[in-house]
């Protein structure tokens, strides 16, 4: 049984990037979100996420918010 705190949902930034032939230092660069906060995404550790960081992700990668968030199986 997952923990309380595990919401069960993943975030799949590092597979994104991976598919775009992009680095974590070239979205932080194009979006100005600092690489300490991608990398709690890309590593699954946030525990909350704002709206302007998903959206602003999602338009730099080209994708939706369910193609970055997923529920963990």
């Amino acid at each position: 049984m997952p923990a309380p705190e595990d919401a069960g949902v993943v975030c799949r930034l590092d597979d994104l990037l991976t598919e775009r032939g992009m680095t974590m230092t070239e979205l932080s660069r194009r979006t100005g979100i600092t690489m300490a906060n991608l990398s709690i995404l890309k590593n699954n550790h946030a525990k909350a996420i704002r709206m302007t960081t998903i959206g602003a992700v999602c338009r730099e990668l080209g994708i939706t918010p369910g193609d970055l968030l997923q529920l963990r199986d």
